[in-house]
């Protein structure tokens, strides 16, 4: 009896053993909302603003579970998409405050009802869909103030709404508590078996110090990933203001967002390496995490799967940017091609697919599904 019994246990074993795999995390992930803006057409109307245009996308989105993935070879290719356990927004929530442009607070107001009152989505275990936030260049600029005339001078509330949202402090921090230097929004998740990284703006010489203390706690062996809000080689104007750091000089074109002064410049410079020198110092920290497998940026948007190689091409890291609904670089002139991502990570077997959405392909349709378009999946494995 007991051979019998042993021998039905053998044969259940591999089902019992699929039965407790684990599910795929499903991300959905977009950026630079830019509320308080308008996009000059959309669905046949014209000046229409950031709220309804965000709103149509959240609709959007909340039809993407029963959606049939491409056989694409990623991750549940031609599978049906059952939830979605995460939604990225990667910042600019707000345009800034520049006259005819709205407050701070307005723009949270809205994209609060969007993001969080209509998003209606699940996730694996039943619950809603969890946000995760981090502020762009404008959000930010709208929390400090701005070298340009702003109404009001200054109105964190995107920034406090996120930092609340994201961090949980004892005491929430209010408009007058906020304090930019001392209230930077970066945090880190352990999702499916990889480390989150959301990051405040870029990885300057100040935000890596943060870095390296959540990442001392990490196994090398245990991939990460990076979202922020500017790109790889970051933008020049963001640096300090090596000449009056932090004091919005008239006429200077450096914004002062991060707490690193620009080094090749008393002006912000342009083109392929403006920020060379910052960079190698990213670069440097990059070899140093290895483990480091992906990083996902807005600011100049459109949907691109990139490698980012560094100003001096001796590194190796996948790079991938996501569309605005309101400033896409190719969107918005051509409505068609409004995206979002919908990135899916295998947990078993540490792949990471990232699917580009069209979600207004067909524009005099408002019931027209969301369209895949390109697809990238990479190994996260750390040998």
């Amino acid at each position: 009896m007991h051979k019998i019994a042993f021998a039905l246990l053998i044969c259940l074993l591999p089902f019992s053993l699929k039965s407790q795999s684990k599910k795929a995390i499903n991300i959905i992930y977009s950026s630079d909302a830019h509320y308080g803006i308008f996009r000059e057409h959309f669905r046949n109307d014209t000046n229409v603003a950031a709220y309804v245009v965000n709103g149509v996308m959240i609709d959007k989105m909340n039809t993407l579970p029963g959606t049939k993935l491409p056989a694409d070879e990623g991750v549940e290719a031609g599978q049906r998409i059952a939830y979605i356990d995460y939604l990225v927004q990667s910042g600019d929530i707000a345009n800034r405050m520049e006259p005819p442009y709205q407050s701070s607070s307005k723009s949270w107001q809205q994209f609060e009802n969007d993001y969080k009152d209509h998003l209606y989505l699940k996730d694996q275990h039943g619950k809603r869909t969890q946000l995760l936030l981090i502020p762009g260049n404008h959000d930010i600029s709208n929390a400090i103030g701005f070298s340009k005339k702003m109404i009001p001078a200054t109105d964190p509330a995107v920034m406090v709404g996120v930092y609340n949202m994201m961090l949980r402090p004892k005491v929430p921090l209010t408009s007058s508590s906020f304090n930019y230097k001392n209230d930077k929004i970066h945090y880190s998740r352990d999702i499916g078996g990889v480390h989150f990284l959301f990051i405040n703006l870029w990885p300057d010489s100040a935000e890596r110090v943060w870095m390296a203390s959540d990442l001392a706690k990490v196994s090398a062996k245990t991939p990460v990933i990076i979202f922020t809000h500017d790109p790889p080689i970051c933008d020049a104007k963001h640096f300090n203001n090596p000449v009056a750091p932090g004091r919005f000089a008239a006429g200077s074109k450096f914004e002062d967002l991060t707490e690193e002064c620009y080094k090749e410049s008393t002006v912000p410079q342009k083109g392929e390496h403006s920020t060379d020198l910052e960079q190698r110092g990213w670069v440097a920290f990059l070899k140093q995490h290895p483990n480091i497998k992906a990083y996902f940026h807005g600011h100049s948007n459109w949907n691109e799967f990139y490698m980012y190689h560094g100003p001096d091409n001796d590194i190796n890291l996948p790079v991938f940017r996501v569309d605005s609904p309101m400033k896409g670089n190719v969107s918005d002139t051509d409505e068609t091609r409004l995206s979002f991502q919908l990135i899916m990570l295998d947990p078993e077997n540490q792949l990471l697919t990232v699917r580009e959405c069209f979600w207004n392909a067909r524009p005099g349709d408002p019931k027209y599904p969301v369209l895949f378009g390109m697809s990238k999946t990479i190994n996260l494995k750390c040998f």
